[in-house]
């Protein structure tokens, strides 16, 4: 199956169906930053990531939730990306890809201009895709990735 027979869903981030990006990015925070990134999954107030300035997309494949990711308002013309995941079990096809070709097109239909972002340091897939897919890195690509804090990017969307 590829990439383009996926169902992409916008859910809010109660549905149940949420339940693996939340386990799995739980996992993925605390495996690398250590027990304290737990609470970054409860960071915001779920209504963040709901019309009118939010969404959160879910991409299923055979019915499983398999990929997903979200925004929410930065500014009056920014969107912030978040929580962008793919399953364990599906990684290196195309779903990441997928799901922030989702967010853009649902960011332009909000209006938003200009697309934000910051991923770990110790997430070098997550640099990875930004920069496949287009997003300006705003910090020092050449820098040890632990000197550098949170990796901030953005991406015109006009």
């Amino acid at each position: 199956m590829t990439a383009d027979t996926l169902v992409a869903r916008r859910v809010r981030w109660e549905d149940p169906a949420t339940a693996p990006l939340k386990e799995e990015l739980t996992h993925e925070y605390v495996s690398r930053y250590g027990e304290h990134a737990r609470k970054e999954m409860t960071r915001y107030d779920p209504g963040v990531f709901a019309p009118p300035h939010g969404t959160l997309v879910l991409l299923f494949e055979n019915g499983e939730a398999v990929a997903g990711g979200a925004f929410m308002r930065h500014d009056e013309h920014t969107a912030e990306l978040k929580r962008i995941w793919t399953h364990s079990r599906h990684r290196r096809r195309g779903f990441a890809r997928r799901v922030i070709a989702e967010l853009e097109r649902d960011a332009v239909g909000f209006g938003y201009r200009r697309l934000y972002l910051t991923t770990g340091p110790l997430q070098p897939e997550a640099k990875g895709l930004y920069l496949a897919t287009g997003y300006t890195p705003l910090f020092d690509v050449t820098a040890a990735p632990l000197t550098t804090g949170p990796l901030p990017f953005e991406k015109d969307l006009r």
